[in-house]
Formats: structure tokens, sequence, C-alpha cells
């Protein structure tokens, strides 16, 4: 049987989006959401999800250690001289190392503030990921994993993308960062091997970005192997007026081509003809 969890990144980062999400979930073509605990419209994201019509939808912590401001106090190695996270590729270096106690501790108290804060938001939070795939990076795995279990969440992503393969038309720079975060997670599943950590049997979305069409998906749903997948996508809406802050750029065309890829009548199409049925990380913890 192929089942498949269509997952939307990034809920909270701006009310744009947000709508873009909520849209496609009520569409029935979102089954997953991971939400940005320190997202500037976490509220709008929130009041957005309580109105309701998403009980067989799940929610999950988007863990942020790259944009943003942190909600622990006190940090040194996670933030910039201006107090923020460091952005993605001064944060990702950072991450990639092994051994360091106090880098391991800031994330362990980052991590529980912004879990708890998602679970005290009463929503159901089924699943944990990481903003640009933090939380497969060495330093982070284990902290992310323990504290995840330690309040009752049992699944993960693992971002190791073997089912969409590359071609051509993908520029050189995002295939070399989708093989980098593709071996952090290969590196993961086998970590995650006997933790009690729940996973999906396959990932797609890493070569997806920046060429997320109706076309795309339709060649990745006629892919997918038997078991459980998920797909990662960013679907939006732009956001009304002018952004600022360090998700200003979330929202762009880009999230809106998502959206209506996603919405193309030729995806449900493909969906059927495959036997793949949507499903949400909700049935992969029973």
């Amino acid at each position: 049987m192929k089942r498949l969890i269509i997952n939307a990144d990034d809920l909270g980062a701006d009310e744009g989006r947000n709508e873009g999400i909520l849209e496609a979930i009520r569409a029935g073509m979102v089954t997953s959401a991971s939400i940005l605990p320190n997202g500037p419209a976490l509220a709008h994201a929130l009041r957005g999800i309580r109105a309701g019509g998403f009980e067989n939808v799940s929610f999950g912590v988007h863990l942020n250690l790259t944009e943003g401001r942190p909600l622990a106090e006190g940090l040194s190695r996670l933030i910039g001289p201006d107090g923020s996270f460091r952005g993605k590729a001064d944060a990702h270096r950072l991450l990639l190392a092994k051994g360091d106690a106090a880098l391991r501790s800031e994330i362990a108290s980052e991590a529980a503030l912004q879990i708890d804060r998602l679970l005290g938001a009463s929503i159901g939070i089924s699943h944990v990921d990481g903003h640009q795939h933090v939380h497969v990076f060495p330093a982070a795995l284990r902290t992310v994993v323990e504290t995840a279990k330690s309040r009752g969440i049992r699944c993960m992503r693992i971002p190791d993308d073997a089912v969409c393969t590359g071609d051509e038309t993908i520029p050189a720079d995002w295939l070399e960062e989708a093989r980098r975060f593709s071996a952090l997670g290969k590196n993961a599943r086998v970590c995650l091997d006997g933790s009690g950590i729940l996973v999906p049997d396959h990932f797609c979305g890493l070569l997806l970005k920046g060429r997320l069409s109706a076309e795309t998906l339709v060649a990745a749903i006629e892919q997918l192997p038997d078991g459980l997948t998920e797909l990662m996508v960013h679907p939006g809406r732009v956001a009304a007026g002018s952004a600022s802050g360090p998700f200003a750029g979330f929202s762009t065309s880009d999230r809106e081509r998502e959206i209506e890829a996603l919405l193309d009548p030729a995806v449900r199409r493909a969906l059927k003809r495959a036997g793949v049925l949507l499903t949400s990380y909700r049935e992969v913890e029973r």
C-alpha cells in the first residue's frame, strides 16, 4: 500500500503563509503542517486551527534554530551579536559540531521551550521536524529526540530524499544542498533505530525546492514506493502589505505557485491513478 503525508512547513511565518496552508488543508491536499514556535504570525495560525475542521490533520513542531529570536534567555552559542539566531549558513556550520556540551545544553533549553509553547496551545502535536532541517544535524539530533520523547512526541521527519531523483533542471547549488541534507537524514535514520521514535519509510521534497508544479507533483506521485512517504511542501499566499523581519521573504510567488500546484485537479487524478492514500502523522502514532 502507498500512503502519503503531505506536510506544509512554516505555519506561523506570516499571515499570508498561514492562509495559504490552511486553504490547502481545507481543500484536502495538505494533511499535516509544521508550526514555527517563534513565528511572528503564530497567534494567527493558532486562531485558524482553533476555528475547527482540522480533526484529521496532524500538527508538528517546526524546531527553529536558524532564524528569528530564540525563546530561551541567556544563550550565547546559538545566537549572534543582535540576540537573534545566526542565520542558516552560520547555524548549519555550528550544528555540524560534535562533543560541544555547551551547545547541546543551549539546544536542549531552546527545544524544550519551543515544544512546550506548542504543547501548551492544546492543538495536539504529533511530530517534530526542523526549520531548514536543523533537527538532524549532529549537535541537535540526540537532544531533540530526548526532548521530544520526554514530552510524549513519538514521530519525527527524516529528510533523506531518495524518492525524487534530480535532473539537469535543478541548479547545482540546490542539488548539493539536497545531497547534504539527505546524507544527514540517512545518518539520523540509522541513529533513531531502536529509539522509540517513529518515522515515515520515505521522504520527498528536497529536490522539489523552487520547482514544485502540478507536473513535478504528478511525477513524484508516480515514483512513490510502497509504504509511508512524507512529501514536504511550502504553499502560501503573498502577505498583504510590506513584510519585514527574518521571515519576510517567506510568502512569495513561489509559495503561490505551490498552492496552485497542490490544488490542480491533475494531482488528485494522479493520486487516484497510483492508488495513493493520503494520511497524516496522526496515523503514524497509532
